[in-house]
């Protein structure tokens, strides 16, 4: 019998260039006035530095694969959408903050490392709808993010000049991270300096207090018997952590502009120990592999999937880890055709599905999806995206998202999983660590246990783009996810006393 694997590979990995997107229809696409003008751009910016490393992606690649093997927890996190304005010290140390404090909880309640991947430094453009849509009784243009067009609807034109615009923001975000992370900022022994200071909830400030302490108690005991966590920074693979400092982090952003992240793929050496098993050798004998270096992780959207698309055409030849979002209109031979075209051989740590159903319809196509791929063969990771299929819109007309509903996908998606002997490896959330001046989080999403109300949500609504937990409700995921972890699943009337608390 002929393999699905050997169907769905029109063309070998051999004849693939960073170009070879062009030949396929590409959906999402972005029409510029100026053609002229975008290839000066991208020329530009293909001339640029990259801004990540080969060593950092494989060291990724490395995590991701202990995550597939339930040795590791993947928090992905951040803004649905970066916008320039945003690119300020105080707001990216909230958000690093707030990602810190999240993965602390997970560690300690979990008792397993946490790969870190923010949505951020890059995640400037986004799919839409449809390409027009109505601001102030007029049709306009869709904004499509910061590297597009204008928030403004008498600036809707795209224009090329926005995605150098992104490319520079992109690197002074990673400077401002990398600056922190070195600096100790992300150092477990000063969880307290992560802007714990404005959560107004007792509660949870007492719980992450009592981790705090407990984590530094075992920090000093380990760092006496010199003892420490297990080893998932993947020297052999990538390198030391250079420039990351203390923690690993990892940028992301949906690989949705295919132009731009063509002029940002290069042909880069691998590192030393994986010469002999990566890559195709040069002339000089050096064994090279093709990198999208404006982030270590992109991913592919529900909008852009298609098996015979542009996007799907590019993803399936750069060496970067890659996540592709599977919603409710993923039939589940699609899916394991999607995988055997960007995964065909089977490699640890390239492959995460950040599964979106909606409360509603995650019973009806997780299961279904789960046994397809475990069928397959194929090694993945399962992250729970339990925001983007519980969107609504309030009664004033601010979209929003209801704590309840995001708990119910969530522990539905952790109770399937184990249902279906598997096991979820991560959470992808959009959240906020941002304050305003007087130290309130922002008032996007209803619920949580700070009980926020609708009539609350114009009080501090700060997204342009879609509805993101804030700092509160982010740690109240968290440990709902660890006492998950504590109970193993088993409905404890410990962890059924916490659902409650959260969701009514």
């Amino acid at each position: 019998m002929t393999s699905t694997k050997q169907n769905s590979q029109t063309t070998s990995k051999a004849e693939w260039m960073p170009s070879s997107w062009k030949e396929k229809p590409a959906a999402q696409g972005v029409v510029y006035p100026d053609e002229t003008h975008l290839k000066k751009v991208l020329s530009k910016v293909e001339a640029l530095p990259p801004l990540v490393s080969a060593g950092e992606i494989e060291r990724l690649r490395f995590q991701l694969a202990a995550v597939q093997r339930n040795e590791a927890f993947l928090l992905h996190a951040g803004d649905c959408a970066e916008s320039f304005d945003a690119c300020t010290h105080d707001n990216i140390s909230a958000k690093l903050g707030l990602i810190l404090s999240f993965s602390l909880i997970v560690i300690w309640g979990a008792r397993l490392p946490v790969v870190r991947i923010g949505r951020i430094a890059g995640q400037y453009a986004k799919p839409r709808s449809s390409g027009t849509e109505i601001v102030n009784g007029k049709e306009v243009t869709s904004f499509r993010g910061d590297n597009v067009n204008s928030l403004d609807p008498d600036a809707r034109t795209p224009d090329p000049e926005r995605l150098l615009s992104a490319y520079f923001h992109s690197t002074a975000t990673l400077n401002c991270l990398r600056s922190l992370l070195s600096s100790g900022f992300a150092s477990l022994n000063h969880p307290r300096s992560w802007s714990l200071e404005h959560v107004r909830s007792a509660t949870l400030k007492a719980e992450f207090e009592r981790i705090a302490e407990g984590l530094s108690g075992a920090l000093d005991f380990c760092n006496t018997v010199g003892a420490g966590p297990p080893d998932l920074t993947g020297y052999e693979q990538g390198g030391g952590r250079g420039v990351l400092g203390e923690v690993d982090f990892y940028t992301s952003h949906e690989g949705l502009m295919l132009g731009y992240e063509e002029a940002l793929t290069r042909h880069l050496p691998v590192p030393p120990a994986l010469q002999k098993v990566v890559g195709t050798k040069d002339s000089t004998g050096v064994s090279k592999a093709y990198y999208n270096t404006s982030a270590h992780f992109l991913w592919i959207g529900d909008r852009t999937r298609q098996l015979d698309g542009a996007h799907v055409e590019y993803f399936r030849g750069i060496r970067n880890p890659i996540g592709i979002k599977v919603g409710p209109s993923m039939a589940d031979d699609e899916l394991v055709r999607l995988l055997d075209i960007v995964n065909p051989d089977r490699e640890f740590g390239r492959v995460t599905l950040i599964t979106r159903y909606g409360a509603q319809k995650i019973d009806n196509f997780l299961p279904g999806h789960i046994a397809a791929v475990r069928r397959s063969g194929h090694p993945v990771a399962w992250i729970c995206d339990p925001m983007h299929g519980n969107t609504l819109t309030s009664s004033s007309g601010l979209k929003t998202r209801h704590f309840r509903t995001i708990i119910s996908e969530l522990t539905s998606c952790l109770r399937i999983h184990i249902e279906c002997g598997s096991k979820l490896g991560g959470v992808s959330l959009e959240f906020t660590g941002e304050f305003n001046d007087e130290g309130f989080s922002v008032t996007e999403c209803i619920g949580g246990s700070m009980e926020l109300s609708e009539e609350e949500l114009g009080l501090r609504y700060q997204s342009f783009c879609d509805p993101r937990l804030n700092f509160e409700q982010s740690l109240d995921v968290a440990f709902l996810i660890t006492n998950h972890f504590k109970t193993q699943g088993r409905g404890s009337t410990e962890e059924r006393s916490l659902l409650d608390k959260l969701t009514h």
